[in-house]
């Protein structure tokens, strides 16, 4: 069991990462709160809602950047 008790989270953004089949989406100045100690971070359901907008929508992103791709069982 997890003590809870003592996290400590900070409101801050971040950049929101998904792989969809062969694509991968980026999506910055996502709202998270931010564990200070593990770095995990948490999405209010109203972020998720609109993150999942931004993806499914396939508007014309502000920009693209090439990704380099390694296999680590090489």
């Amino acid at each position: 069991m997890t003590n809870h008790a003592n996290e400590t989270l900070i409101e801050q953004t971040v950049t929101y990462s998904l792989q969809v089949a062969e694509k991968f989406y980026l999506v910055e100045n996502v709202p998270a709160r931010v564990n200070s100690e593990t770095g995990e971070q948490f999405f209010s359901p109203t972020t998720v809602e609109r993150l999942q907008q931004i993806i499914l929508s396939q508007a014309k992103p502000v920009r693209v950047i090439e990704t380099p791709v390694y296999n680590f069982a090489a």
